[in-house]
């Protein structure tokens, strides 16, 4: 049934092919499970990849996705979970690196160490943007991590990881529309023990890290983990001399177990991160005749064929200072069949950066500083049963609160004025020039702008803030029907509110002219001078006081051409069209008005605040075939709450422009976007099969999953787009499967098919996008892993590791705003030659003692597959593109130590 529905969804014969040949691998390793069933029965007893010590594996494994805890064979839901043993032998070092091993998952970091980017079956969003919440939610040991900042981490005393795939807001909230990481940390141990780990790699790549746990009572058991990652940026910074991309961070991380009763457990930990690194590094994909005016000033960037190069151009690094920190605390009461559990949690996270967003060694723009802090305090509190009759249930509510501040400045750089001299004469074809378009201006407006444009020091101030409290109640029971079928249904209540409040404040002397209408009263005078013929004001002042009807037609007629020509310079068709918009030459300037002056908020018409409340509910239907064989079929809704756009593209809605202009409201070159996204809500329709014959697991699952308001965040080379897109939807199938052939290997298939579409997307950032596949989301993600675990007589263990990871070709992005001036064609043109394949090669080899010490030759990406991970519009580089690259090949040295 689950093999002809993934047929259904492929739609087309080539598809539908993948879809039967991953149906077909799932046959194939269910025929090898019973043809080798009885042959290997002692196997199953002694897993062959337990040693050095003995773990479960496949689909024995734990997992709490239900909040619950329950074999991943069990649980009826799609998720992928990570165990302590695979990210210790593939070398995983932080989230970046776990899409390598779980293909429904696409992690990416962009602008800078604060910024990574969750996407599960090809939806996510939130990281450029604090006001933006992710669609991804990301908890540690039960408590949410609300930005990602706060989920960059390494762990050594991780238990396992799990992906949980598709809306989770039943359970999860409002912070889970489309998925939930979830990492299970090791409580402290009444036993003494630990680990240690060294690692050295190239680039002086140093990794020291371990915990120690044992128990001070009876009662009590205390851990202490730490450590320290160290890492010479792989990117020179020809600019400034220095390396970017580097690591330098580390952290410590404590806990405490307290059991004074059987009944009774208290589980507190706190945790002190700190990050001070330069990254991260962009290069330069298309050059345009701003980057050559660059070029001519001595600014340099990389050229298109060198974008591998890991050489970047930059005149002042960008820094990172990142301090994250938190407190949470557990407890869990058993009453009976009923236990209760309640966990607070305060988090804090101070983030200092500062980039050369000009991306050029040239000194254009001097300085992007942002300081940001964000303060949340979180508390969940639920009831659960664990009966043995047919009923079973959870209870429970959750409350969110979050203070965020952040101040941003952006300033012009030395050599401001002699690039915007350079633009401009290739803008005006060497009719203008700097110094005369001051003169031009400073005669039209009767203000004196000699040498007072793009001077440094010039500068947007902005200031934000964002409060936002939300709370959440929900409930799921399980009700057993007969020996085999098990029936859930889930309700939450969510209700969120936000108020925001944003400034600034521009001395950009440029930025604040209202070039239409200074342009408009040049096209009057030349309009009345023609009439006239003579430019003599003299002589024009005779003719309007002798008369004085005629010459107000005149006025008339001049006012009516210069707001046509306003009007249609904002229409790229209707200038086409009408000879008359030739008449303005400052209109080509508008791109230069890069720190525009700001509407704050809240004001008389804006309230600077949200309001959303959604039930969501899940009802599934689980059914055991066979005591190997679970199927389930389940329908869930998610939702998350609007999201606010803290950007210096926070504009008004169009909706209320009317409201504004006739409160007198407006600033000079008002434009109108959205200060908001309203809420996503997110629908799947989903059946999976989940199969466990002790050598060979086999978990599918196929879904139809959709959108609607999902939240669009497009950088547009001066700022943020924020807009709900109608729909989006993606059908798909997800196989994971494991098979151990002989003893001691095993192999793991993981493979994602994904069809995506916007439904309606009509107001994006480069236009109506109805109808077309939604960029970044490949068709084919897959991991093939191996695992060779050799054991001698000696008790010592020589264990292989390798993976594949692949992602079939996709194009990066819809479009590039910055070329939308020639209209939606232009501009997803413009990206269409950009597109992403995934080919990366990971292996490592270990040599396991008896007496704990392990060593391990382990290199990731070996084959150094290069690939974009993102791309936009460069700032202040009008019809410039550029990127941020993948990182190059990794290889190493590790040492652990067990006691």
């Amino acid at each position: 049934m689950t093999c002809d529905f993934a047929g259904q969804i492929a739609g087309r014969a080539g598809r539908a092919m993948l879809l039967a040949g991953a149906c077909g691998l799932a046959i194939t390793i269910c025929g090898t499970a019973l043809a080798q069933e009885t042959a290997a029965a002692g196997e199953m007893a002694q897993p062959a990849d337990a040693a050095p010590e003995q773990v479960a594996t496949g689909n024995e494994i734990i997992v709490t996705a239900t909040k619950r805890e329950q074999t991943l064979q069990d649980v009826p839901v799609a998720v992928s979970v990570t165990s302590a043993k695979t990210l210790e032998q593939a070398q995983i070092r932080d989230l970046k690196d776990l899409a390598s091993v779980v293909p429904s998952l696409r992690v990416t970091q962009l602008q800078s160490s604060a910024n990574t980017n969750f996407i599960i079956r090809g939806f996510g969003n939130g990281a450029n943007n604090a006001g933006i919440e992710p669609s991804v939610g990301v908890f540690v040991d039960g408590v949410y991590r609300s930005r990602s900042a706060a989920q960059i981490g390494d762990f050594p005393d991780v238990q396992r990881i799990e992906v949980l795939r598709g809306p989770q807001s039943t359970l999860f909230g409002k912070n889970a529309s489309v998925g939930v990481i979830s990492i299970v940390t090791d409580s402290p141990k009444f036993e003494f023990g630990g680990n240690v780990e060294a690692s050295y790699g190239n680039y002086d790549a140093l990794i020291v890290k371990g915990v120690v746990t044992g128990p001070v009572s009876d009662q009590l058991a205390l851990s202490v983990a730490g450590g320290v990652n160290k890492r010479d940026g792989y990117a020179q910074d020809l600019g400034t001399g220095n390396a970017t991309n580097e690591r330098d961070r580390w952290f410590v991380r404590g806990q405490a177990l307290w059991e004074p009763s059987a009944q009774m457990r208290v589980r507190l930990i706190g945790d002190y991160s700190k990050i001070d690194e330069l990254c991260c590094g962009v290069v330069n994909l298309q050059p345009s005749d701003a980057t050559l005016a660059i070029r001519a000033l001595g600014g340099r960037v990389n050229a298109p064929n060198e974008i591998y190069d890991d050489r970047v151009y930059s005149n002042i690094d960008s820094t990172n200072d990142i301090t994250n920190w938190g407190l949470s605390g557990q407890i869990d009461y058993d009453l009976g069949p009923l236990t209760f559990t309640s966990i607070s949690a305060y988090r804090r996270t101070e983030a200092l950066t500062n980039q050369d967003s000009d991306f050029s060694s040239a000194d254009l723009i001097g300085f992007n500083a942002q300081d940001q802090s964000i303060k949340t305090f979180t508390q969940e509190m639920r009831v659960s049963t664990n009966l043995d009759g047919p009923v079973n249930f959870l209870l429970g509510g959750f409350y969110f609160n979050e203070n965020i501040r952040q101040s941003n400045q952006i300033g012009w750089g030395t050599q401001a004025r002699s690039y915007a001299d350079f633009v401009i004469r290739g803008l005006t074809q060497n009719t203008q020039s700097l110094p005369s378009v001051e003169a031009t201006i400073s005669a039209l407006t009767g203000t004196n702008y000699t040498g007072r444009f793009f001077t440094q020091g010039q500068k947007l101030d902005e200031r934000y803030r964002l409060k936002n409290e939300a709370y959440s109640f929900f409930g799921q029971a399980d009700f057993k029907v007969g020996d085999r079928i098990t029936v859930t249904g889930g309700l939450n209540y969510t209700k969120d509110a936000k108020n925001f409040a944003a400034s600034a404040t521009s001395n950009d002397a440029f930025a604040n002219l209202d070039l239409v209408q200074i342009g408009g009263t040049a096209l009057s005078r030349g309009f009345v001078s023609t009439a006239l013929g003579t430019t003599d004001p003299v002589v024009i002042g005779n003719f309007a006081a002798a008369n004085p009807t005629q010459f107000a037609a005149l006025q008339a007629q001049a006012a009516g051409f210069a707001a046509l020509n306003a009007n249609l310079s904002t229409d790229a068709a209707a200038a086409d069209a009408n000879p008359l918009t030739v008449g303005n030459p400052l209109l080509a300037l508008q791109d230069l008005q890069y720190l525009p002056p700001f509407l704050a908020v809240p004001n008389a018409v804006e309230a600077g605040q949200t309001r959303d409340d959604k039930f969501t509910y899940v009802v599934r239907v689980a059914f055991d075939l066979t005591d190997d064989i679970n199927v389930y079929a389940s329908y869930a809704t998610g939702f998350k709450a609007s999201s606010i756009n803290l950007s210096r593209d926070s504009r008004p809605a169009e909706s209320d422009r009317a409201a504004l202009v006739a409160g007198g409201l407006t600033v000079v070159n008002q434009t109108y976007g959205s200060r908001f996204a309203g809420p996503e809500n997110s629908t799947v329709y989903e059946i999976g099969l989940k199969a466990d014959w002790g050598l060979v697991t086999a978990n599918l699952a196929a879904f139809n999953q959709r959108i609607n308001g999902f939240q669009s965040n497009t950088f547009t080379g001066s700022g943020f787009v924020l807009a709900n897109a109608g729909r989006q939807s993606v059908r798909g199938l997800e196989f994971e499967g494991t098979v151990r052939p002989a003893k001691g290997l095993q192999i793991n298939v993981g493979m994602t098919y994904l069809e995506p579409k916007y439904d309606s997307f009509i107001l994006s950032a480069v236009g109506d996008l109805s109808k077309t596949r939604p960029a970044g989301i490949p068709a084919i993600s897959s991991t093939f892993a191996a695992t060779y675990d050799h054991e001698f007589s000696s008790g010592h263990h020589v264990i292989l590791r390798g993976d594949f990871h692949y992602e079939s070709p996709v194009q990066i992005i819809e479009g590039l705003p910055g070329f939308l001036d020639g209209g939606t064609r232009v501009a997803t043109a413009a990206a269409q030659p950009f597109r992403r394949e995934v080919n990366e090669l990971n292996a490592s080899i270990s040599w396991v003692l008896p007496a704990g010490l392990e060593l391990t030759v382990w290199g990731r990406n070996l084959t150094d597959a290069r690939y974009l991970l993102s791309l936009f519009d460069t700032p202040a580089q009008p019809e410039s593109i550029s990127g941020y690259t993948s990182q190059p090949r990794t290889y190493g040295i590790a040492a652990r130590y067990r006691f």
